[in-house]
């Protein structure tokens, strides 16, 4: 992996706090999260189905739908400021550019009633504010979708011409058709069988040998996915983020009782290892309408104690580890 000390950050985020906004109110499921990423990096955003982990990656696009609202803090784009940034420059010269961002449920964003190479044409369309010679297009296309070990006709197929994993795949190519530094990519495997998991994992691992984007933020719920490619791990809980630190520390030396549980809660990396079960988190995960007083775990953490009921922790720095946690059980260890 490239040198990070020395490397631009590709991503910086400081302080995001975001909102949705709408007839049920006001939620707030981005809370003041701060997270960088450097050239190189692999990064997992790991935690349960409604952290908030999604929103967040949506945020970091700088085009978020309608009634989620950036509202305080700062997203950069290498120099780009997402939010401080005219949209048409954002458009045209950040997004699938600097940065690529692959949503959940993107198979449904191919039209079915279009072949491959026509939703091509929309994208670079969108993305440079103009096609030129279509044939020339077609052209770059095919030639990149062979380099990602794909079949340059599949661009002359419909959708449903395809299967599943194959789709999520063409998908990826074409959001790397002009070479983003980073590929932000949201649960790409959560509705492809294990065979189709492996292909998509192996091509994200070439796109990243051949330089095609040089970092990635992995959005998933599930940490034996995530352990094969990523470097870093940053677990969220509830809004927040609550450890952060190398994927195999995190994985190996879980410090936030949540993220132990988190982990707990899979299927042993190590099945011979009959020390490990597989269990369940206790109680859910809670509403954002009625977050609880304190630390946000506490109604569900066996190592509570009574300052967390009434004070939030703050983010403590374990240098000797390389880590950081956001728990009141590190107060004395906190450098």
């Amino acid at each position: 992996m490239t040198e990070t000390n020395i490397s631009p950050i590709i991503l910086n985020c400081d302080n995001v706090v975001g909102q949705f906004r709408g007839p049920f109110g006001i939620i707030q499921p981005v809370n003041g999260i701060s997270l960088k990423i450097h050239p190189g990096e692999v990064v997992a955003l790991a935690g349960e189905s409604g952290c908030g982990k999604s929103t967040f990656g949506e945020l970091i696009t700088g085009s978020p739908r309608k009634i989620l609202h950036f509202i305080s803090g700062t997203i950069k784009i290498l120099d780009f400021d997402v939010y401080r940034t005219d949209p048409e420059i954002l458009r045209t010269e950040v997004k699938a550019k600097i940065i690529a961002y692959v949503p959940q449920a993107s198979l449904e964003s191919l039209n079915p009633v279009k072949r491959i190479k026509h939703f091509i044409l929309d994208v670079v369309k969108q993305r440079t504010g103009k096609i030129g010679n279509k044939n020339e297009v077609y052209q770059m296309a095919r030639d990149h979708f062979k380099r990602l070990g794909l079949k340059g006709n599949i661009i002359d197929r419909y959708p449903h011409e395809l299967s599943g994993g194959m789709k999520q795949r063409a998908v990826l190519a074409i959001s790397t058709l002009f070479n983003p530094k980073l590929l932000i990519v949201d649960e790409p495997t959560s509705a492809l069988d294990v065979s189709s998991q492996q292909l998509l994992i192996k091509m994200l691992y070439e796109m990243l040998e051949a330089k095609i984007i040089t970092s990635i933020l992995f959005i998933s719920h599930d940490i034996a996915t995530l352990r094969q490619i990523c470097t870093k791990a940053v677990i969220m809980y509830a809004g927040d983020i609550v450890e952060e630190g190398s994927m195999d520390e995190i994985i190996e030396n879980p410090l936030h009782p949540y993220t132990e549980a988190l982990i707990a809660s899979f299927v042993a990396f190590n099945p011979d290892d009959t020390r490990t079960k597989l269990k369940s988190i206790p109680g859910a995960p809670p509403d954002f309408r009625d977050i609880p007083q304190g630390c946000r775990y506490h109604p569900r953490c066996p190592e509570m104690m009574a300052i967390c009921k009434s004070e939030a922790p703050p983010i403590f720095n374990l240098q000797e580890k390389g880590r950081i946690v956001k728990c009141w059980l590190y107060k004395d260890k906190n450098v």
